[in-house]
C-alpha cells in the first residue's frame, strides 16, 4: 500500500493501536490465533475504529517471509524520518542532549535494540549513515516495540560532516571502542553528548574515530573479546543517565 509500512508483532501492533489509532490503516489476524493477545489487538482496533481482517496463516508468511509475526500485522502510516535541520532545531531547545550515532550497524535487531534503549534514556535522536547500515524496518519496529515512532532516527549522508557540526553546536562526542584509553565513568557524560558505537565487525571506521573527542571502553572482566553492540549502547547510555541522575 503506498505510503504505509508494514508491522507485525503483538507488542508493536499494541502500542500503535494504544498510542497512534490514527496512522493504523488496517489489522490482519490470522484466522486460528484467538488468543487472549490477539483478541485484545482486536478489540483496540475496534474501539479505535480500524478496520480488522483475519486471513489465513499461509497467506502471511507468503507476504512477510519467514519472520516472527505471532499472528497479527498491520500497515502504518510511518513518521517521517528527521532531516538534519530539524535535529539542529530539536537541538536548540534540548537542556544537555544525548544523542546516539550508530556507524554502519547493519543488523536491524540491533538496531531496535538500540532504539528501545534509546528511548528508556531519553535520548533526543538516533543517527545512523544511509549506506551501508540499518534502517527502520518491520523487523526494528518489532524489536524496538514502538520506540521507533518515539525516538526520530535521522539517516545522512555524511557522518563525520554531521558529528563536525555537532560539535561546533558544543556538544562531546564519545566514541566506544574495547581498546579505548578511558574507562566510560571517567568521562563526563553530563552535558552535551554524542555517543557513537561503530558495527558489529569493525567497530567504528576511522575516520569517525578520529572525529571523536574521547575514545572509551566498558570494563570487562571476562574473557569475551567485544560486547554486542546493542549491548554496549545500553551500557553507554545508562552510565549516561547515571551521572546524570548523580
Amino acid at each position: 500500500m503506498a505510503g504505509t509500512e508494514t508491522i507485525y508483532g503483538v507488542h508493536a501492533i499494541r502500542f500503535m493501536l494504544e498510542r497512534h489509532p490514527e496512522r493504523v490503516v488496517t489489522v490482519r489476524l490470522a484466522e486460528r490465533r484467538d488468543d487472549p493477545r490477539i483478541r485484545e489487538i482486536e478489540e483496540l482496533a475496534r474501539k479505535n475504529s480500524r478496520p480488522v481482517k483475519r486471513v489465513d496463516a499461509q497467506t502471511l508468511k507468503q507476504q512477510l517471509g519467514e519472520v516472527a509475526h505471532q499472528g497479527v500485522v498491520a500497515e502504518i502510516v510511518p513518521l517521517p524520518p528527521w532531516t538534519e535541520d530539524e535535529l539542529f532545531e530539536a537541538l536548540q531547545k534540548a537542556r544537555n542532549p544525548l544523542i546516539l550515532v550508530l556507524d554502519g550497524v547493519q543488523d536491524p535487531h540491533n538496531l531496535g535494540a538500540c532504539l528501545r534503549t534509546a528511548d528508556a534514556c531519553g535520548a533526543l535522536a538516533v543517527i545512523v549513515p544511509k549506506d551501508r547500515a540499518a534502517q527502520i524496518n518491520a523487523t526494528v519496529r518489532k524489536v524496538a516495540v514502538g520506540a521507533a515512532e518515539t525516538t526520530p532516527v535521522i539517516p545522512v549522508t555524511n557522518l563525520v560532516r554531521t558529528l563536525k557540526v555537532l560539535k561546533d553546536a558544543g556538544l562531546w562526542v564519545v566514541g566506544a571502542d574495547a581498546e579505548g584509553p578511558r574507562l566510560a565513568h571517567e568521562v563526563d557524560l553530563t552535558g552535551g553528548i554524542v555517543l557513537a558505537l561503530g558495527s558489529e565487525g569493525s567497530g567504528l571506521r576511522h575516520l569517525t574515530r578520529q572525529t571523536c573527542d574521547w575514545m572509551v571502553r566498558l570494563p570487562q572482566l571476562g574473557s569475551v573479546e567485544s560486547l554486542n553492540v546493542s549491548v554496549a549502547a545500553g551500557m553507554l547510555l545508562y552510565e549516561a543517565v547515571r551521572q546524570r541522575m548523580g
